[in-house]
């Protein structure tokens, strides 16, 4: 048993050596939130901690970061009917719209969110990323021509949606610095087509020309990236494979469709599904306008010789019926039908 008078108690807390911060500095770059961390400590210790707090979300902030990259400042080059159609779209994703047109579409421009230049050189000047051309395949060539490419990036990627493929392929290559890159696409569908959606419709490419270096690989695939997002059906293939194809699904439906509407079909009373169908082409078809449909025949080699084996299969059709025709006349002419004429009466 201890005195008072004769022993002192006394507590002794361990010597602290200078604080030492547990977390870096806020200007310090973090580390990952599972890296583990190496703490000294008196005496030789080790801490090691995993799955530490940080102050904020990494796979979080590293998601925004990616969708910043994919995000495209676009100039739509031709602010008509197709052009607003997928800008409304782009739109949606968060891209930056710049639009250009002959005609003055600056309040259609502002409804979807995108700035209007009258003058293409204010346009060319704002240094977009993807200058996209959705002109009329007839007025491709002059439109392109007035833009003064001079003043873009001169690694600008241009993108054309024409309904035919070599002809701009060609006219791209031919009038754009070599260090341009040229992707010539074209969606298979339109305003009524897709007033649904664009999940499972066809948007035909080809990288005709992107430049090997990691950024100019990737601005090309986020393009690509918005049809693909709308559950588009990508489809590459050839700008001279395309042709070919088109002239069959494009050019002999649209021909059809205006024939038909040449001999001004009425819905009737008694409608099969089969003829609803052509009441339905005949609207789809001259929805469009007629530049397109000459565009399609004037800019496809391939339109001509369409055409005149579309009058050849025409011309057969009718062959047949009028041959059916005959053998059933020459029948009751010539073969004892009881309204053939009696040739062997002889007048007296």
């Amino acid at each position: 048993m201890l005195s008072s008078s004769t022993s002192t108690l006394r507590l002794h807390q361990p010597t602290r050596g200078p604080r030492r911060h547990l977390l870096p500095p806020a200007s310090h770059q973090f580390r990952s939130a599972t890296a583990s961390r190496r703490l000294p400590q008196r005496g030789g210790t080790v801490i090691r901690a995993l799955d530490a707090a940080q102050p904020f979300d990494y796979e979080s902030r590293a998601a925004g970061l990616l969708e910043d990259r994919q995000r495209l400042k676009i100039a739509i080059v031709g602010f008509g009917n197709f052009g607003q159609f997928l800008a409304r779209t782009f739109a949606r994703q968060g891209h930056t719209l710049l639009a250009h047109s002959r005609s003055d579409y600056s309040s259609l421009a502002a409804s979807v969110g995108a700035s209007y230049f009258q003058d293409p050189h204010d346009l060319c000047e704002c240094h977009p990323d993807v200058v996209l051309l959705a002109t009329s395949i007839l007025s491709a060539e002059a439109v392109l021509r007035t833009l003064p490419v001079h003043r873009l990036r001169r690694n600008t990627l241009f993108v054309d949606v024409l309904s035919v493929k070599e002809f701009p392929k060609n006219l791209l290559l031919s009038t754009l610095p070599p260090d341009f890159d040229v992707i010539c696409t074209h969606p298979m569908f339109g305003p009524e087509s897709a007033r649904d959606g664009w999940d499972g419709l066809p948007f035909v490419f080809d990288k005709v020309r992107v430049g090997d270096c990691p950024a100019r690989r990737a601005r090309a695939e986020a393009f690509l990236n918005i049809f693909e997002r709308e559950g588009c059906r990508m489809v590459e293939m050839t700008c001279a494979e395309h042709d070919a194809h088109a002239a069959e699904t494009q050019f002999l439906t649209h021909t059809v469709g205006r024939m038909l509407a040449m001999l001004e079909l009425q819905s009737t009373p008694i409608n099969t599904k089969g003829y609803e169908t052509l009441l339905r082409l005949v609207d789809n078809t001259c929805s469009d306008s007629f530049d397109l449909y000459n565009g399609l025949f004037m800019y496809n080699k391939n339109s001509t010789e369409l055409l005149n084996r579309l009058e050849w299969a025409m011309d057969s059709v009718k062959k047949k019926l009028f041959d059916g025709l005959h053998d059933v006349l020459r029948k009751q002419l010539f073969e004892g039908s009881p309204h053939a004429p009696n040739t062997t009466t002889v007048r007296k």
